[in-house]
């Protein structure tokens, strides 16, 4: 099973302060227990929502809101992707984790759609199709074709 863990964004992390060389080190330490189990696919921080975007859908129309974007505790800071066999597991290594802020913080982990979720909606045509963008995307990475 896969699952985002996300790093909620907090009234420091909006406003721009950058981690400690401590933190930093400590984060990269944890990382580094991730790899070598091979729970982690992914991670990484995000800027803060002043510097981002979001767009509204209503039907046809498309409206782009800039940011900063008023609710702090509804924000993403950054996030990881992890591979674990469990719930309970994701949730054993989030303990682990060094705090992600200076301050109080949180984790919220969620699970990450499988193709199976989907049942009979992804035929077999539109699973073909996922996999031949899943294989693609896995060349960009690594700078196949």
């Amino acid at each position: 099973m896969r699952f985002m863990v996300i790093v909620k964004a907090t009234a420091d992390s909006e406003a721009g302060v950058m981690p400690s060389e401590q933190q930093l080190a400590e984060m990269g330490r944890f990382n580094e227990q991730l790899v070598q189990a091979g729970v982690m696919q992914a991670g990484e921080g995000l800027h803060p929502s002043a510097k981002g975007a979001r767009v509204h859908f209503s039907g046809a129309s498309r409206t782009v809101i800039d940011g900063p974007f008023a609710e702090t505790k509804e924000l993403v800071a950054g996030f990881w992707l992890w591979k674990c066999a469990s719930l309970q597991e994701a949730i054993a290594w989030a303990k682990r984790c060094p705090n992600p802020m200076p301050g109080d913080s949180d984790l919220e982990i969620r699970q990450v759609f499988d193709a199976d979720d989907f049942g009979d909606a992804l035929t077999p045509e539109l699973r073909a199709l996922e996999d031949r963008l899943r294989a693609k995307v896995a060349g960009q990475q690594t700078g196949q074709p």
